[in-house]
């Protein structure tokens, strides 16, 4: 009996390190990468909420993203420490803020475009301690068209901050930004309805009275969205391609 004991502790043991061998991926951001309710008869969705979706079981991922967030607000709250005690070596961490940043009217979340590249170069420094690996992402392009019909970059210097703090620290950047402007033009001002939140009254109980929002993603958006950061973690972090099923 005790030989029997003596193996099952061991196995159990074993057990733990193998499925610790396996990364885990971390994701801190905003509502368009959030993981979304699905009741009562909500349609809107954010790309991380689908990302477990294109990778196997060698692989975890946690979502801490939260609506509204900003790089200055996911800290002051405490989620970010709540996501930092557990990487471990190894781990990934997919930092995607903008969105809530350039919200010039709430203190609580407003960073100019200084301070918003200094609050993720400190993300990046911790996840490094960690022994883990940060990813940067730049914010999705919103839908927003001017009277020419043409889209507007709506982010400006928030997005060029990311990609010079990427190639300042040599960290891989994700370029959502310019992936999905690229796919609002590919689709066009009509078709890339879509992709966002447009329904009419009564399509969905959680807009009763209709809803039009060029930030947040519809279903299709999410897949859609989430097909592009795929792409870009295959073409630049080739070490998870691994994990992303065929």
């Amino acid at each position: 009996m005790a030989l029997i004991i003596q193996f099952l502790i061991g196995l159990s043991i074993f057990s733990g390190l193998a499925k610790d061998k396996y990364p885990t991926i971390y994701m801190i951001g905003d509502s368009t990468m959030a993981d979304k309710g699905y009741s009562p008869s909500n349609p809107e969705k954010g790309w991380g909420q689908v990302f477990p979706l294109y990778l196997n079981d060698d692989i975890r991922v946690q979502n801490h993203a939260v609506n509204g967030r900003s790089s200055k607000s996911f800290r002051d709250e405490g989620r970010w420490d709540v996501v930092i005690a557990q990487v471990q070596e190894g781990d990934y961490v997919i930092i995607q803020f903008g969105h809530n940043d350039q919200k010039l009217e709430d203190p609580t979340r407003y960073t100019d475009p200084y301070r918003y590249k200094e609050n993720l170069r400190l993300y990046i420094t911790e996840v490094i301690d960690k022994g883990g690996h940060p990813i940067l992402a730049t914010p999705i392009a919103r839908r927003d068209y001017d009277e020419r019909g043409m889209l507007v970059d709506t982010h400006m210097d928030y997005v060029s901050e990311v990609k010079a703090l990427a190639a300042e620290m040599d960290i891989p950047l994700l370029d959502i930004n310019k992936r999905t402007t690229e796919l609002i033009n590919i689709w066009g001002e009509v078709e890339s309805k879509l992709l966002f939140l447009h329904f009419s009254p009564g399509q969905y109980s959680r807009f009763p009275k209709g809803v039009v929002d060029n930030t947040h993603l519809s279903p299709i958006g999410a897949f859609k969205v989430c097909d592009l950061v795929v792409e870009e973690i295959n073409s630049k972090i080739p070490e998870l391609t691994m994990y992303i099923k065929k």
